[in-house]
């Protein structure tokens, strides 16, 4: 059996190496446009490679993925986090669990992933050609033949081929997979950074602040934990789930809109109100900035004081009902104008490719092209940041590198 592997990134060499231990007669090539392999994972995680999550509630994973969860659920009975954990232990790589569930090689080291791929590759005599671009794929017979973008290839056929080209940021780019009959959802940018500019919030770039609620205007988009604020406007793992989550309906909106910052992640504004009164009459006589309520960071606080435009020499005392409904406004419905986005440095994750539908995700082959099978973020599956989509890379691939 020969198999061709298209795409030499992670669900390329996942799909291989599965494809060698479910079939070790069968010829596999992987095929890689570029000069380099792996080139995506190097960088990962900021060049740490967040392998995958520590989550094992089926459930839970599946509210990672914004496209595709549902699709993913049967899938990951199949392959989940805790069988990758297995997968690269078992292979000589050790692991360390964050505390917040992301899982790194002990290394802090995407190169120790890389490594592991090229010495499984090699063990399992998996032949890689690099600078060989594939334009187009025909069926002839039962076999599938492939025609490579540099004019002087000849065309090569095989018995399955699986594709594992990544995401691509333009339509056309998947053009060659519409010409066989399989629908494409068109391709957004997913994880990304938020653009605030002439806002005085970016004077305080730098600053961490934990446990927020981030919501957009106009639409029911919400997420919370850290908020990172940067010098052309906000990041962090609020901001990067809600560009997640958003991401078709803030490209529609041309990446403007408002965004709701709830700096104490409560949303009962009595709750905040009575808790700030609470705080004026036990620090009376005590500086309104020196007393900073919910442990806000003394640069925030001073911030959202002057946005409030209560004066921060004021004693608790003085404050009134007139300052504490300002403070209690601006503590949990603070408002910014977004203006485009910024790529997120460590991801390039587009949300989009082949839909769903023309996937059996039992298989992961295609119901339109039969030997033909797809693997990784070139499927319309993407997730927020946390592992979640080398996860998906590493499932579909195991799954796909089955050939059933």
């Amino acid at each position: 059996m020969d198999v061709a592997i298209i795409g030499g990134g992670a669900a390329g060499f996942f799909s291989a190496i599965a494809v060698k231990e479910n079939s070790p007669n069968a010829s596999v090539v992987i095929f890689e446009k570029s000069q380099k392999v792996l080139a995506k994972v190097k960088i990962s995680g900021g060049g740490r490679c967040n392998v995958t999550n520590a989550e094992t509630s089926i459930a839970a994973l599946c509210k990672a993925y914004p496209r595709g969860g549902k699709s993913l659920k049967k899938a990951f009975r199949t392959f989940s986090t805790g069988n990758t954990i297995e997968w690269f232990e078992r292979r000589g790589v050790a692991l360390v669990t964050q505390s917040d569930n992301c899982v790194f090689p002990v290394s802090q080291d995407s190169q120790t992933i890389i490594d592991c791929f090229l010495r499984e590759a090699k063990r399992l005599k998996i032949t890689i050609e690099t600078g060989m671009g594939v334009r187009a794929i025909t069926p002839i017979d039962k076999k599938l033949e492939l025609h490579f973008t540099k004019a002087n290839i000849t065309p090569r056929q095989f018995d399955k081929v699986i594709v594992t080209t990544g995401g691509s940021p333009k339509r056309e780019g998947l053009k060659w997979l519409e010409q066989l009959n399989h629908t494409i959802e068109g391709p957004v940018p997913s994880l990304f950074t938020f653009n605030i500019p002439n806002n005085s919030i970016t004077k305080l770039m730098g600053v961490v602040v934990d446990n927020k609620l981030v919501s957009i205007q106009g639409t029911r988009l919400k997420s919370d934990g850290s908020l990172l604020i940067t010098h052309w406007g906000m990041s962090g793992p609020a901001i990067l789930k809600l560009s997640s989550y958003g991401a078709r309906i803030l490209s529609e909106k041309g990446y403007i809109f408002t965004i709701q910052v709830n700096w104490v992640n409560e949303q009962n504004h009595e709750v905040v109100a009575n808790s700030l009164l609470s705080l004026s009459q036990e620090h009376s006589k005590k500086i309104i900035v020196n007393i900073r309520p919910y442990g806000l960071c003394s640069r925030l606080w001073t911030y959202l004081l002057e946005k409030a435009e209560v004066p921060a020499n004021k004693k608790w005392g003085e404050l009134g009902k007139k300052g504490i409904n300002r403070l209690t406004n601006i503590l949990t419905n603070d408002t910014f104008l977004v203006k485009g986005k910024s790529t997120f440095r460590d991801e390039f994750v587009t949300c989009g490719g082949v839909s769903l539908q023309d996937i059996d995700f039992n298989t992961m082959q295609s119901k339109v092209c039969k030997n033909l099978y797809f693997a990784g973020e070139v499927i319309d599956v993407d997730a927020i940041t946390g592992g979640f989509n080398l996860q998906a890379a590493w499932t579909t691939a195991f799954i796909a590198g089955k050939l059933v």
